[in-house]
């Protein structure tokens, strides 16, 4: 059976139709709750900075702008049910996958669609980076004296995620679900607990350290708004992330995947808003070097152990909310590999369901990213935005269109509303944030979907020079000649040639000579050892006045096809296997430097026969 990766032009594949019947594939695939453990931790963890976020937006009109942050987080909360009715639908209506992608393809066109995968694949890397820093910042605001050393300890987290990932999805979802119950059950506990408090209980973790609060405060209009609403929705990062892997879980996939959905949502918005009360109620002001949620846990449980198990279990599920990227990137990777828009390795799965090569490719990216922001958080949660909102956007304007063509206005109204919320965030982010980083997402976007044009043509192209699609002509048989190189005689010789007449019809061995008196009497000694021997194959010499075996070769190849237009050439290339893998050091690779040189030069085939060893010695 052909493969994805041996089609270069083939359209797209399928997941198997979710008929609801048993897969046996479903052991490696996640259940309601382990979905909600594996790919929605981006957006549970956003908690942690999606106020703060707000915050330091109002923080610009002093105490009076700081009233308006439950109003402007109530908004993102009536956003967020948007966003999670519409992606309730979207994984109904594309079980295979995709999210904003397959939306944006098949209701905006194909160039839509690579635009919201591009903003996608902008928000997967992204997050990584802003997941591991905020986890990274929760630790040295509880032990300043890490601060300094905030790089190398994001770069270790990301090595420990990787490595989780790489035995597949579900034994990532089972470590996951106890440190994401830890985080929910503490923010919920600190919410409940602040509601009965009368005034903060202590704010020492604030004191000594400088307030953000603008000594010239703006007025709060309605700019002002627009940018802290905007830079509060980086906290609906991960809303989609179950959208794009349908294929992750278990069937009845559509059901389980709308569980979680709907799950994320509540969890989501209960925290959000219960956060954002208890900076009413506190009066809490931003400052610096210590984060807004750390302030809260002092105010509302004190000090004390409490507070240190709130900021522990805080940076635990941030830093390993870097997982919704793994668990959502290489799935929609793999949907863009199948249709030609990315090399088809990473539409490959390993075993335990796992798209390796899309995981390692994530990881790289995500440590380049925290390379660059030095670890910073705030950094990269403006650029962290615009990509979430571009395919926020194009996603809801699909469904609105899908829900036009469904003949179902009401809905098709709720998704414009959400289109219009997400599209003004986007252009109000970008603008606010171009000068501090945000104009790499301007050039970044454009710059991912012309890749996967690129890829896309060539993929094209080498679908037309193989005929994908067309009935060839019936094959027929030519003359085939195979060619064997030859250093010396032994029992790799002698397999060279058993194999080759098994081949080819005609064999020729051929040995490259070199002009000088050592080398001149190796080859005397080697012709009269092959005529003593007898094998009924020609051996032919091949004089080279440079010291290289493989370009004598491939001339040698191009020879004979030009005096014998038609033949069929193939070398095979004998090479020993070693019986340990430390043996392979004291190989002189001339079998690789022979298949090089054949290969770039010619258009014979090539046959690497390898000769195992025993392993007694």
């Amino acid at each position: 059976m052909t493969t994805v990766s041996e089609r270069p032009g083939a359209p797209a594949l399928a997941e198997p139709p979710d008929t609801g019947a048993a897969d046996p594939g479903d052991r490696h695939r996640l259940t309601a709750l382990q979905g909600l453990a594996a790919l929605s931790l981006d957006a549970m963890a956003s908690v942690a900075y999606g106020p703060e976020a707000i915050v330091l937006v109002l923080a610009a009109a002093g105490g009076y702008g700081l009233g308006f942050t439950l109003p402007v987080t109530l908004a993102i909360a009536a956003l967020l049910a948007v966003l999670v009715a519409s992606y309730r639908q979207v994984i109904a209506a594309f079980p295979d996958g995709g999210g904003s992608y397959a939306a944006a393809k098949t209701h905006l066109g194909r160039r839509s669609g690579l635009v919201a995968a591009a903003s996608l694949v902008l928000d997967y890397v992204l997050n990584v980076a802003v997941a591991v820093t905020a986890g990274v910042a929760a630790l040295t605001s509880a032990f300043p004296e890490l601060y300094g050393d905030r790089v190398a300890l994001c770069l270790g987290v990301l090595v420990v995620i990787t490595a989780v990932n790489l035995r597949g999805i579900v034994d990532s979802a089972r470590v996951f679900i106890a440190p994401t119950a830890v985080f929910v059950g503490a923010i919920l506990t600190m919410v409940a607990v602040g509601l009965f408090r009368d005034g903060p209980v202590s704010t020492e973790t604030a004191q000594g350290h400088a307030s953000v609060l603008s000594d010239n405060a703006t007025t709060v209009g309605a700019l002002l708004l627009l940018k802290a609403f905007a830079s509060g929705c980086s906290a609906l990062t991960g809303v989609e992330a179950i959208a794009n892997a349908v294929p992750s879980f278990r069937t009845p996939r559509v059901k389980r995947a709308q569980h979680a959905e709907v799950a994320l949502g509540a969890l989501l918005g209960v925290m959000l808003i219960g956060l954002s009360v208890l900076i009413s109620r506190f009066g809490l002001q931003p400052v610096e070097g210590v984060t807004v949620l750390a302030q809260l846990t002092d105010a509302s449980l004190g000090h004390n152990w409490a507070f240190y198990v709130v900021q522990f279990a805080t940076m635990i599920l941030l830093a390993l909310s870097a997982n919704t990227s793994f668990g959502g990137l290489p799935v929609l990777m793999s949907l863009l590999a199948r249709d030609n828009y990315l090399p088809h390795v990473f539409a490959l799965k390993a075993d335990r369901q796992v798209h390796r090569h899309g995981v390692i490719a994530l990881a790289v990216a995500g440590a380049g990213l925290l390379v660059f922001s030095g670890g910073d958080t705030n950094t990269l949660v403006p650029l962290f935005a615009i990509g979430v909102f571009v395919g926020f956007t194009l996603c809801q304007t699909g469904m609105v269109i899908h829900w036009r063509k469904a003949g179902k206005p009401a809905k098709a109204l709720l998704n414009g509303f959400g289109a219009v919320l997400t599209g003004v965030s986007a252009v109000v982010v970008t603008a606010t944030k171009f000068t501090e980083g945000a104009w790499l997402i301007v050039l970044a976007l454009p710059a991912i979907v012309a890749v996967f044009e690129v890829v896309h043509r060539a993929y094209g192209r080498i679908g037309a020079d193989l005929g994908l699609g067309r009935v060839p002509e019936p094959p027929h048989r030519d003359h085939s000649l195979v060619i064997v190189p030859v250093s010396g005689l032994s029992r790799l010789t002698c397999e060279a040639l058993n194999a080759a007449v098994s081949l080819g019809d005609e064999v020729r061995a051929v040995t490259v000579t070199y002009d000088d008196v050592e080398d001149r009497a190796a080859a005397r000694s080697l012709r009269r050892d092959w005529e003593l021997w007898g094998p009924g194959v020609e051996l032919v010499e091949l004089p080279s006045t440079a010291r290289t075996v493989g370009r004598p070769v491939a001339e040698y190849v191009r020879k004979v096809y030009q005096y014998h237009p038609g033949t069929r050439v193939t070398v095979l290339i004998p090479e020993v296997e070693p019986a340990h893998l430390w043996q392979r050091l004291l190989q002189n690779q001339r079998g690789a430097v022979l298949a090089h040189a054949v290969r770039r030069d010619t258009d014979a085939v090539i046959c690497r026969l390898r000769f195992r060893l025993a392993g007694r010695r």
